[in-house]
């Protein structure tokens, strides 16, 4: 039985499509090269991040800066799309894509570093913490990736996305009681179902690292380096704006 991963970029379906070419691929996709990629990607959102950051703490800047963070988030969302339906210009668009998420993190971690000072670095350091513990996990053989387990971490990601999605609606309807318990409440119902979510998102960085493991073997074309590398971001900037609101969570209990 086969589960479709979680992560809507890493799909088996869209790696054994290309894998059906293998044998014509001279020059196929890596483990190392994504890792090289994902840096690349990392470092792109950073540099971005860094100037609305800087923008938004200046004099007037958050006039200037959200109307960029919020075209930043829209045009992340256009061009993540685009390269899940069309993973051979991934090598264009999964840079443009980080450029625009940075936009976005960086105007967001600056507000939330605003209200409590360090939380952004806290905030990066749990996401890269976190990264670093899953994949010696999934190195080790101590998490074993097998169909129940995806399909536990499919349907887990299923549930917070549609929770998500309802709570947007009834907010938007005036109910605003489970967007609170996702956003802006401190209670520990609220903690726990960040922490719920926070778990749910690690686990699914070992879906991407065994996808990316197997779209090697395969022998797809090197473009999926960059597909790849896009995929695992998508993840770990999932993972790193729960952090930033369980932290908020945290303090505001103080």
């Amino acid at each position: 039985m086969s589960v479709r991963p979680a992560n809507p970029a890493l799909s088996d379906a869209t790696y054994q499509r290309l894998s059906q070419n293998s044998g014509t691929v001279t020059k196929p996709m890596t483990v190392e090269g994504t890792v090289n990629k994902t840096l690349i990607l990392l470092l792109l959102a950073v540099v971005s991040a860094s100037f609305t950051w800087a923008q938004i703490l200046a004099p007037g800047g958050y006039d200037l800066v959200m109307p960029l963070a919020m075209g930043g988030m829209f045009g992340a969302m256009i061009i993540g799309w685009v390269t899940i339906f069309k993973p051979s210009i991934s090598p264009y668009t999964a840079p443009v894509y980080a450029v625009l998420e940075g936009l976005m993190l960086g105007a967001i971690s600056a507000i939330f570093n605003a209200r409590y000072h360090g939380i952004a670095t806290q905030a990066v350091g749990l996401t890269f913490g976190t990264l670093i513990v899953m994949l010696v996990a999934y190195r080790t053989g101590l998490i074993q990736v097998t169909d129940k387990l995806r399909l536990a971490i499919v349907s887990a990601t299923g549930g917070i996305c549609v929770f998500m999605f309802a709570a947007m609606m009834l907010q938007y309807f005036g109910v605003h009681g489970p967007a609170s318990l996702l956003w802006y409440s401190s209670s520990p119902l609220a903690i726990g179902i960040s922490l719920v979510i926070l778990g749910v998102a690690a686990m699914n960085l070992v879906l991407d690292f065994d996808q990316i493991e197997r779209g090697a073997a395969q022998r797809v074309p090197a473009y999926m380096e960059w597909y790849s590398a896009f995929g695992l971001m998508l993840t770990l900037v999932w993972l790193y704006i729960r952090f930033l609101q369980l932290l908020s969570q945290l303090n505001g209990r103080r």
